[in-house]
């Protein structure tokens, strides 16, 4: 080994094999590369710099402008609505939030809004009650049991009936569903009577029963439309590996499908209370307008805080108007803490966020 030539630091000892490049490195000393010996790693050029301005920066910009935009209006709105309601709160003589009489017109005023927040959440979640079971089946129907060529026009006719003005539903309410539902609430009365939902002697038809199921038909087509979307969106792969199993189609649908679907079907839930919690004209035509809080649910009676501002905004004073406003910034507190409370509850799902996103 000791006979073997060792190799020289300079460049024209190392043989023809030697380059510039690999003397510097055999060097003890650090000489400077020529630049025309620099070649790109991997071929490509260096990275571009980071322009000012592009699209990816502005549409960021305009997202985050919209998002605070947002909040912006809702605060706005907030402070209107307080700005509003002050004179006449401090105008009343009464507890406005447990008060269920509603005299803001009289001299002193005395008002409240317990009989109208009471009648708005009762008719709302009698809504939900028979609307929810009703949507999710015919979402899941349209979803995994029609064959397309029925589905495809089926869906398309729930998606228009989102679209009808909700007056439409209250002279229908008004004019034709009314004799049904009075013969309905006579029927449960003579049978039923010794509930307390059903008793009472009459008169019978625009009360809380028939408020509320033509609320529950306005929002059917919301609630359908969104849980629809949400159940086509559940995996093949889950459906099929249930399938595999040995799972019948209805326990594949009860093991993948709704599992997966559960944030969404919460979310169509929650759309369809903010309609139903702020719906206004359906309600003023069916409902009997009275200011009282009774469970009873086929006697003429029932009234809600959108309902009250409708009917009685024309014939009110100044303080009535800043009344009806107080009443209105308590259903804008309502209508806030029920979305805040379903955004809580989708956004504990870790699933569901990455794919709403």
């Amino acid at each position: 080994m000791g006979d073997n030539p060792s190799r020289s630091a300079d460049a024209n000892a190392g043989g023809p094999g030697v380059t510039g490049r690999h003397a510097r490195a055999a060097g003890t000393g650090v000489s400077p590369i020529p630049p025309d010996d620099l070649t790109p790693l991997g071929g490509g050029g260096g990275l571009p710099r980071k322009t000012r301005f592009s699209m990816e920066s502005g549409f960021r910009g305009v997202t985050i402008a919209a998002g605070a935009m947002v909040l912006v209006i809702i605060v706005a709105i907030a402070i209107f609505l307080i700005s509003k309601a002050v004179p006449a709160l401090r105008a009343n003589t009464v507890s406005f939030l447990t008060t269920t009489e509603w005299f803001p017109n009289d001299s002193p005023p005395h008002f409240g809004v317990a009989a109208l927040a009471f009648g708005t959440v009762l008719t709302s979640i009698l809504a939900l009650i028979v609307a929810v079971p009703v949507a999710l089946g015919i979402a899941l129907f349209l979803s995994h049991y029609a064959p397309r060529r029925l589905a495809t026009p089926l869906s398309f006719t729930i998606d228009l009936l989102a679209a009808v003005p909700s007056v439409v539903f209250g002279l229908w309410g008004r004019d034709v569903f009314l004799e049904p539902v009075r013969d309905f609430s006579v029927w449960l009365n003579h049978y039923f009577g010794w509930i307390p939902l059903f008793g009472g002697d009459g008169p019978f038809g625009r009360s809380i029963m028939l408020g509320s199921l033509v609320l529950a038909i306005m929002i059917l087509p919301i609630i359908t439309s969104l849980s629809r979307e949400v159940f086509l969106q559940t995996p093949g792969m889950n459906e099929e590996a249930a399938l595999a199993l040995g799972a019948t189609k209805w326990e594949m649908v009860r093991t993948a499908v709704l599992p997966y679907g559960k944030p969404g079907v919460i979310a169509a839930v929650i759309l369809g209370l903010g309609r139903a919690l702020g719906e206004t004209i359906a309600l003023a035509m069916t409902l009997g307008i009275t200011f009282s809080i009774s469970f009873n649910l086929i006697e003429n009676g029932g009234n809600t805080i959108a309902a009250n501002i409708a009917n009685t905004f024309g014939e009110a004073n100044a303080t009535g108007r800043g009344a009806l406003i107080a009443s209105g910034l308590l259903l804008f507190g309502i209508t806030l803490v029920v979305n805040m409370t379903a955004r809580a509850i989708i956004y504990r799902r870790r699933e569901f966020r990455e794919t709403a996103a």
